[in-house]
């Protein structure tokens, strides 16, 4: 059995000497678990293998994290505003987080992107150009000031515009918070945790307007987002708990073994 989390999608050269090796893999494998059956639909190497593919989420354990700190979620809302948009994730290409810059031109609400990598040195030099005096980046974080953050955020926004970005840990984390999700659609597992309409807004990838659009509804519309939220939430512990998560795994073994068994 393995599982598969993602197509290659940059690395173009490299594919054309890895794939008939991948396909031989794949060939002999007896199960594949998909992380979304978004991913799983939208994959053009996992299409031939339908038959002995399935889906399996990935999942949190809440219990894992830190409970958040309440004085300084308090001080984070007294810093930054009562409510701001939050990011969390490392600064790659396929993040589409300069399309969340151009976004937030002139935007009355405050962003705070959490995270390093390699475009944040220039993702900063976008910021300074556009004046987005409204915009602070956080660069890394522990696990107790992530926690923090997240409490203390009104919505998660996750503008990744590329299927590299095949999940989407940060935006699921949005989701075990309770915050209403903005995402983009890319056919990944991003909008398989965000549903549109249900726990927040998914808009078409690279387009700073659409994520703009998304930001005014949920900033003007405090129920809208409360209910999102709370779905959001729900969704969570339906779909990508831990436990869910070990019970898929451990029901497949148990199909894979019987089989082999038969065999």
């Amino acid at each position: 059995m393995v599982t598969y989390h993602s197509d290659i999608v940059r690395q173009k050269v490299l594919l054309q000497v890895y794939r008939p090796l991948m396909h031989a893999f794949l060939g002999r494998v007896d199960a594949i678990a998909a992380t979304s059956p978004n991913y799983l639909q939208s994959s053009t190497v996992l299409h031939r293998y339908q038959d002995k593919a399935r889906s399996i989420p990935i999942g949190l354990a809440q219990s894992l994290y830190p409970e958040p700190d309440g004085q300084v979620v308090t001080d984070l809302r007294l810093r930054y505003g009562e409510r701001f948009f939050l990011f969390v994730g490392v600064q790659r290409y396929y993040k589409g987080l300069h399309f969340l810059l151009e976004a937030m031109s002139a935007a009355p609400w405050p962003l705070l992107v959490v995270g390093a990598g390699p475009l944040e040195q220039d993702l900063m030099r976008t910021a300074a150009r556009l004046k987005l005096t409204n915009v602070h980046f956080l660069g890394s974080v522990d696990e107790q000031q992530k926690v923090n953050l997240m409490q203390a955020c009104y919505s998660v926004i996750f503008p990744s515009h590329l299927r590299s970005e095949a999940f989407g840990i940060g935006l699921l984390e949005g989701a075990m918070f309770g915050k209403p999700l903005i995402c983009c659609e890319i056919g990944t597992g991003t909008s398989f945790i965000n549903v549109h309409g249900s726990t927040g807004i998914v808009v078409p990838p690279m387009s700073a307007g659409a994520l703009r659009t998304a930001m005014q509804t949920l900033w003007d519309n405090p129920g809208l987002a409360q209910r999102y939220g709370e779905a959001a939430r729900v969704r969570y512990l339906d779909v990508f708990s831990s436990e869910e998560l070990g019970r898929a795994y451990s029901e497949l073994y148990k199909q894979v073994v019987s089989r082999r068994k038969v065999l």
